[in-house]
């Protein structure tokens, strides 16, 4: 069993931590990023998103460079962010082709550059490329090599062993809980609802739903009925990909950040998100351009996702 040092008085507020304030999460108490979370200092992390090819099969036009310079930004950023959370989409390969271990080289190799925990969440093409596709041992579209080695190579690593989960994280001195969602949208079955349900129920300081398609790309199977079952639970924040750009929307509570290196669908440049914990408990977020690191977007949001 792992565990995490966390404790919510009854009104959802974080109480401070003490030493019988362990509940059974899956999640360690321990200092730092792992394996399903752990106890910070601080509340701040790096978004990144979509890093695959133009065209499909496509190895050597990967991004390669593109994401290299991206989580190279990540590392230096000053105070660099202990942990990267990822929206999906590291490849553009064929189920039945070659191609998807190459990708992968490429872009765990690139992403090397930035030595903090990364988190990844599971997109359309680590099933079979479309956006309607679900994947795995319940889906229709079953497990290709895309799905395979997504979770030999990347979820599996992290400690986890479904393409969808959670990370859980308190403050070291008590002041703060969160819980990152890892909705996996393309390998949707009732098995994930159950769990999607049961988890956002868990009261804590901050709820951040990574799922890689948004609302819009409600094609996905896992769409749908997830935002469904969002809507019922306190949530700070929806981070999504999918779409090649970065895109704040107040609507949804929600940041879509697909500018990782895939073909850009809008004039807004490749580039990456820091999200960090202000004083007050509010949450700074800024988008950055990976060349310059202008802000290409600056805003503030409470713990309920609203713009104070």
């Amino acid at each position: 069993m792992r565990w995490l040092l966390v404790a919510v008085a009854a009104c959802g507020d974080p109480a401070p931590i003490t030493a019988d304030a362990y509940v059974a999460l899956d999640a360690p108490a321990r200092e730092g990023p792992g394996p399903g979370g752990g106890l910070l200092a601080e509340l701040r992390f790096a978004v990144v998103g979509d890093t695959r090819p133009a065209n499909l099969d496509d190895t050597a036009g990967y991004p390669t460079g593109i994401v290299q310079q991206i989580f190279a930004d990540v590392e230096a950023e000053a105070p660099k962010p202990v942990f990267a959370v990822t929206t999906g989409d590291y490849m553009f390969a064929s189920t039945s082709g070659a191609e998807v271990g190459p990708q992968l080289d490429l872009y765990l190799n690139a992403r090397a550059s930035y030595t903090g925990f990364i988190y990844p969440a599971m997109g359309n093409h680590e099933c079979n490329g479309y956006t309607k596709s679900n994947c795995g041992p319940a889906g229709n579209d079953g497990q290709p090599p895309n799905y395979t080695q997504f979770m030999a190579r990347m979820i599996e690593p992290i400690g986890e062993a479904r393409p969808y989960f959670t990370e859980r994280f308190a403050a070291t001195d008590g002041s703060w809980t969160a819980k990152f969602v890892f909705v996996a949208g393309n390998a949707w079955d009732k098995g994930q609802a159950t769990w999607l349900d049961l988890v956002l129920g868990e009261p804590t300081t901050y709820t951040f739903v990574v799922r890689h398609e948004p609302p819009e790309s409600n094609t996905a199977p896992g769409v749908d009925p997830s935002q469904a079952i969002m809507a019922k639970h306190p949530l700070t924040m929806l981070i999504a990909g999918h779409t090649h750009t970065y895109r704040h929307v107040p609507a949804y509570r929600e940041i879509i950040v697909g500018n990782g290196g895939a073909p850009l669908t809008s004039g807004t440049n490749f580039g990456y998100v820091i999200v960090a914990r202000q004083p007050d408990g509010t949450l700074d977020i800024t988008s950055k351009d990976y060349l310059t690191l202008a802000p290409i977007d600056h805003f503030a949001i409470t713990t309920n996702g609203l713009v104070p």
